[in-house]
């Protein structure tokens, strides 16, 4: 099929590379345009603007947005909506709130535009792995964008969750889960990184992942960052978040649903900026790993 992608960072470079070796084609922008100048050189449409990408592509459009939550997905979604036709299908696969989702799916429809809110997993793997979506929608619009899901999942990666808000709604909760999830590796780690035994952090990570019943991809990037560094000691136990946990959290708030290891995992990223510590060099590490995110690098011992 053909798509536009807006917004060439990370995920977005590699999910059009994706969709260009499925066979797609694909009219791209960016406001960096050495970013648009690689995807072109790799078989890409670039345009210039994002007026210049709706033109190169012919209706029922289907444009792809990669860019930050917030003001730019609005900023966005301004300046294409009024240069799009009946019909036309916008996707934010980025991690917007999906109370903004919603909200934007019932401005568009006045419009006659369809939105599609498509909770995206995979960070950086996710050109050689595939990306786990969680599309929120009308089933028209669903139908319209499934080829290019296709492409860019692995086998049944990408599913149909919802009206609109439902995808970002998904998503939100995954990455609940993957603070938690990350928040106990970070302690497990610490406790064997304390111990009298001189343990193998790469050599127990990577054991765990052979049978046992806390084996998974992120027990793989974990074994990964112990082989770079045995000790993270090049890393600052600096954990930062994007949002959607505290995103969860509020949620679990306004359903009177305890959740209290989400919440906490939460807390522990908020101290992990006043205080470094093992766990929080293992979850810094960790989301270095599976996103590509930036880690601070650990300073000279203090005397």
């Amino acid at each position: 099929m053909e798509i536009g992608m807006v917004g060439l960072g990370r995920m977005g470079a590699n999910m059009t590379q994706r969709l260009l070796e499925g066979g797609h084609r694909v009219v791209v922008t960016d406001l960096n345009p050495a970013a648009v100048d690689a995807s072109a050189a790799i078989g890409a449409t670039p345009a210039a603007s994002l007026q210049d990408l709706v033109a190169k592509l012919s209706p029922r459009r289907a444009i792809w947005m990669m860019v930050p939550a917030g003001g730019p997905v609005q900023s966005t979604i301004d300046q294409l909506a009024p240069a799009l036709s009946k019909g036309d299908v916008l996707i934010d696969g980025g991690n917007s709130n999906y109370h903004d989702s919603v909200r934007r799916g019932e401005e568009l429809a006045l419009r006659g535009i369809e939105y599609v809110d498509a909770g995206t997993s995979g960070g950086i793997w996710g050109l050689k792995e595939g990306y786990c979506i969680m599309a929120g929608g009308a089933d028209g619009a669903f139908a319209h964008i499934e080829p290019a899901l296709r492409t860019l999942a692995p086998p049944d990666g990408y599913a149909h969750v919802g009206p609109v808000g439902a995808g970002h709604f998904v998503k939100m909760v995954h990455n609940g889960i993957e603070y938690g999830m990350m928040a106990a590796y970070g302690e497990g780690f610490e406790l064997l990184a304390g111990s009298k035994f001189n343990l193998d952090l790469r050599r127990i990570a990577g054991l765990w992942n052979r049978g046992s019943v806390v084996r998974s991809w992120m027990l793989e990037l974990a074994e990964r960052a112990f082989e770079r560094d045995p000790r993270l000691e090049s890393i600052r136990g600096y954990v930062e978040d994007s949002g959607e946990g505290r995103w969860t959290v509020q949620e679990a708030l306004d359903q009177d649903v305890p959740a209290p290891i989400i919440t906490l995992s939460l807390m522990r990223r908020f101290a992990s900026r006043q205080d470094s510590s093992f766990s929080a060099k293992v979850q810094a590490a960790l989301r270095n790993e599976f996103g590509g995110h930036a880690v601070k690098q650990a300073g000279p011992a203090k005397a």
